[in-house]
């Protein structure tokens, strides 16, 4: 079967966002490491991002039409990783979400996001292809989102578990759920998150939510990356203190400064002004995205680009919050930005395919 389209016009500009923002995390990766730690992370960060863009190149000649059929074994292959993980993961910093290819370790979790998004639109383009839905129609997917999240929470990782929340709610709003049902659905959030609290989440993760609300405290302990990290965004002012020149990163008062917190680094250098340049460029890549999602013609396609927003809009909005203060943190990596092979690697798979879908519209 030819996985190939027989015709297109390719569409760069998601490629074109997707290597800015990357050229901008990579400099500032440089700026806030130094030394053998530079030379490591920088050159990784360069080859993983060639993979991903190389990835993102070749998934933009890919027929979504015939990726459709595929859809459930993608899912369900992505599953069955998240169990292995469970029975031969890789532990790193008190987690177990990694498996071991070798020298290389890829985390299954990451790619249970796009993957969660192929099941889900492939079934509400069969199921409710012309219609609103309702709430009931809402409940049976939910099949597809509970488990991989059950699968996620036990790594641990509650953040990546709340982003397939977050897209099979982006989905079904886009489906045309009537007030009613969202008014229904919000009170049951509400009702589940006391629930959550209450039973489910761990000791150091109820801290997270405490310290959220005043970090002070727990200064030294569960909020001291809350304040560190608004103390590096407020030093950076306007126009910030300059390249290389982060006194949070150079004395190492902020952990994980390449991976979770690169934001509040990034304004510290480059202040209010560099904050601002970084935002708008994240939201001409989300204006790109939803001008796709809204001139296509195809169901299944609308409905998986709109999955890929709630992916961007989710790991920027919730790293951007959190480092910023208005959220509780969590490890979200942001887009293109942060240190981390399959994060970069899923990234560059959005890209590729709604590119791939971008590119296919007069086609169809």
């Amino acid at each position: 079967m030819n996985l190939l389209k027989k015709k297109t016009k390719f569409d760069f500009s998601l490629i074109f966002c997707m290597i800015g923002l990357f050229l901008i995390g990579i400099f500032n990766l440089y700026s806030i490491t130094e030394g053998q730690s530079r030379s490591y992370l920088v050159s990784y960060q360069i080859i993983w991002f060639g993979l991903s863009l190389t990835i993102a190149l070749m998934f933009s000649f890919i027929s979504s039409s015939n990726l459709l059929r595929y859809s459930y074994v993608i899912f369900f292959l992505n599953v069955f990783l998240l169990l292995l993980v469970l029975v031969l993961g890789k532990v790193g910093m008190g987690a177990q979400r990694w498996i071991g290819i070798g020298p290389i370790r890829i985390q299954p979790s990451e790619f249970m996001k796009l993957s969660l998004i192929f099941a889900l639109a492939r079934w509400f383009s069969e199921k409710s292809p012309d219609r609103s839905i309702s709430l009931k129609e809402t409940l049976i997917p939910l099949g597809f989102v509970f488990p991989p999240m059950f699968l996620i929470y036990k790594q641990p990782d509650l953040g990546t578990s709340l982003i397939l929340l977050i897209i099979y709610s982006f989905i079904i709003f886009y489906r045309g759920l009537h007030w009613k049902s969202i008014f229904k659905i919000a009170g049951l959030a509400i009702a589940g998150s006391i629930l959550m609290y209450s039973f489910l989440l761990k000791g150091y993760q109820k801290r997270r939510i405490l310290t959220f609300f005043n970090p002070y405290e727990d200064a030294k302990d569960a909020g001291y990356n809350a304040i560190q990290s608004e103390i590096a965004i407020g030093s950076g002012l306007f126009w910030g203190k300059g390249f290389k020149k982060s006194s949070q990163a150079s004395l190492n008062f902020l952990p994980e400064k390449h991976t979770d917190f690169v934001f509040s680094i990034f304004s510290e250098e480059h202040g209010f002004f560099g904050a601002v340049i970084l935002i708008i460029l994240f939201a001409l890549l989300f204006y790109r995205l939803i001008s796709i999602a809204k001139d296509t013609k195809r169901i299944y396609d609308s409905i998986f680009v709109i999955g890929v927003i709630a992916i961007f809009f989710a790991h920027i909005f919730v790293n951007i919050g959190m480092v910023s203060g208005i959220l509780p943190i969590v490890g979200l990596p942001l887009p293109f930005m942060s240190y981390g092979g399959s994060s970069l690697m899923l990234f560059g798979m959005c890209i590729g395919l709604v590119n791939s879908i971008s590119s296919s519209r007069s086609i169809f």
